[in-house]
């Protein structure tokens, strides 16, 4: 059955440094709701009640949009493997990018990924758990490596003009700030 906590415990923090993979959801006031699978090493629990994730550069950049319109993020876990258990953080979310003094503050949390664009700092509200017993068990191979071999060819200036070209405005048109 579903249980609400106030944060994280020790025992869901180590299931969350246990996970691959992990989804983010956000939605404007209009427009298309986003969720988002994440994955790499790059995800962080800061203390009982902050989250912080490395986004990397990708097709769209919806959850940088959605928070500067509504800054409601939730983000789930699932459990493929072991002992079922879904995982929710329900909270409100901060976008930082690499000219802010934040992305600087955390951003030597985490291995150094070609292609890294903001990092979103997340105040945790509530923790729910629930059953997961209907999701399949699935086993983790590896992880794969063409994101981080297409930004380390890119380059920097290449990564920032595909940013300027792909990344400033979501798919319903809302501005992203990722260029100032």
């Amino acid at each position: 059955m579903a249980k609400q906590l106030p944060s994280i415990t020790s025992d869901l923090r180590q299931f969350i440094e246990q996970q691959k993979v992990f989804f983010v959801g956000t939605a404007a006031a209009e427009g298309r709701i986003n969720l988002s699978p994440k994955g790499m090493d790059s995800f962080r629990v800061i203390d009982e009640n902050q989250i912080i994730w490395l986004n990397l550069t990708g097709s769209g950049n919806e959850t940088a949009a959605h928070l500067l319109k509504n800054d409601r993020m939730t983000i789930m876990f699932c459990s493929f493997e072991g002992k079922p258990l879904i995982l929710r953080l329900y909270g409100h979310a901060k976008i930082y990018h690499p000219r802010d003094a934040e992305y600087h503050q955390y951003i030597h949390l985490f291995p150094t990924i070609a292609g890294a664009r903001q990092i979103i700092n997340m105040d945790i509200e509530m923790v729910q758990t629930s059953c997961g017993y209907a999701v399949p068990f699935m086993e983790f191979k590896e992880e794969r490596t063409q994101l981080q071999s297409w930004a380390e060819k890119q380059g920097k200036e290449r990564i920032e003009t595909y940013w300027k070209d792909r990344n400033t405005k979501s798919i319903d048109g809302f501005e992203t700030n990722i260029i100032q």
